[in-house]
């Protein structure tokens, strides 16, 4: 497990952008944390270091962004209103397994059960309103 001490969003950036550089093909990222924790933050890091040009954004109204023009396309998924398995499967989350490419989900703890083994999570905790402690976990050889 990586632990790293973010204290602005562009150290937050920097983090996803050294993790875009290094993950392969059809890895899934769940994020845990609250509002306001970086996820998107770190998400803009991740498409950069994906080699994206996307301007990159929350998904929470429009559930899944998509961001095609780095090495690896990544889907950005926002679970927060996801409450069971046929939501889940609404969201086109398997059928975008199947594709490949990198998966970042935001609230991961309502998918739990549906992800799979290439699964790296990122947890953010609040230290005070400007650091966050953010730790990387990964099972196997993802990166």
């Amino acid at each position: 497990m990586e632990r790293f001490i973010s204290k602005s969003p562009e150290y937050t950036e920097k983090i996803g952008e050294e993790l875009g550089r290094k993950i392969q093909n059809g890895v899934v990222i769940a994020f845990k944390g609250g509002l306001g924790m970086g996820k998107t933050c770190f998400t803009r890091g991740l498409a950069r270091g994906l080699g994206s040009n996307d301007t990159v954004t929350s998904p929470t109204f429009a559930l899944i962004n998509e961001y095609l023009s780095g090495r690896l396309p990544l889907y950005h998924f926002d679970m927060y209103r996801i409450s069971g398995w046929e939501d889940l499967y609404s969201t086109g989350f398997f059928d975008y397994i199947a594709e490949g490419g990198v998966l970042a989900c935001e609230w991961s703890e309502n998918i739990e059960n549906a992800l799979p083994d290439n699964t790296i999570f990122v947890e953010f905790t609040r230290i005070d309103d400007n650091t966050r402690e953010i730790a990387i976990k990964q099972t196997g050889d993802l990166l």
